[in-house]
């Protein structure tokens, strides 16, 4: 299950490419790169009905543990505003800072990720924030990380494999035979993925909030793409 969202990037990926040869598309492989936005779709797709079926078979519908709770609720708003504080600068100055150290500025990562597409799939792009939003953080947080606390009976293993997952599944989304891009994308995400993996460990009642952030968070990255079009 860790691997599991980082090989359907790349297996959705593929098939991109796959479609660009048959359709006599030049570069199919470098093109593909460019649609990561359909890949991510796709795995988020799969993902969600692999996570609705294995809750099921456990007695569980999909977002019984990721439910508003109305008690305290104002407890919740402020912590969320004190993680969002954190949030904002690890998940941002990361991307700069390796960028800058590894290509010496950020317009070659730039124009490596965003590239020009059609506007359908740009559109399509505001559908796998939503589903992005969705399933993510659930498929680490709320699946996998209890699941392997209760088979290793140790809560912080868990919490770290399930970061460290989290992190290391952008280096195929998308994927690009590049040392030094692959570095940029696993490392622009380690320290947020990390933090929130804590933060929702010891304070599980924060996924449908971070849930929501987390869409308006990736529909700003595909708004991103309107400007490169």
């Amino acid at each position: 299950m860790l691997f599991m969202r980082l090989a359907l990037f790349a297996i959705f990926q593929s098939l991109i490419a796959l479609v660009f040869v048959f359709i006599d598309k030049p570069d199919a492989w470098y093109q593909s790169q460019g649609w990561w936005i359909i890949s991510g779709l796709l795995t988020n797709i799969v993902t969600f009905i692999v996570l609705r079926n294995l809750f099921k078979k456990e007695g569980m519908g999909y977002f019984d543990n990721l439910k508003f709770i109305r008690k305290d609720w104002w407890k919740d708003i402020l912590i969320l505003v004190g993680v969002m504080a954190i949030t904002v600068p690890i998940s941002m100055y990361p991307n700069t800072i390796i960028a800058n150290l590894l290509y010496g500025s950020t317009d070659i990562t730039l124009h490596l990720f965003f590239r020009s597409l059609p506007y359908w799939v740009i559109a399509l792009g505001f559908v796998w924030s939503l589903t992005q939003g969705l399933v993510e953080l659930p498929f680490y947080f709320a699946y996998i990380m209890p699941r392997i606390e209760k088979q290793l009976g140790n809560g912080w293993i868990a919490w770290a494999l399930a970061s460290l997952f989290l992190a290391l599944q952008h280096i195929t989304m998308p994927l690009i035979f590049d040392i030094k891009f692959i570095i940029w994308r696993f490392g622009m995400f380690l320290l947020f993925a990390f933090f929130i993996g804590f933060c929702l460990k010891f304070r599980p009642r924060l996924f449908p909030y971070v849930m929501i952030i987390h869409v308006l968070m990736d529909m700003g990255t595909v708004a991103m793409l309107i400007s490169v079009k």
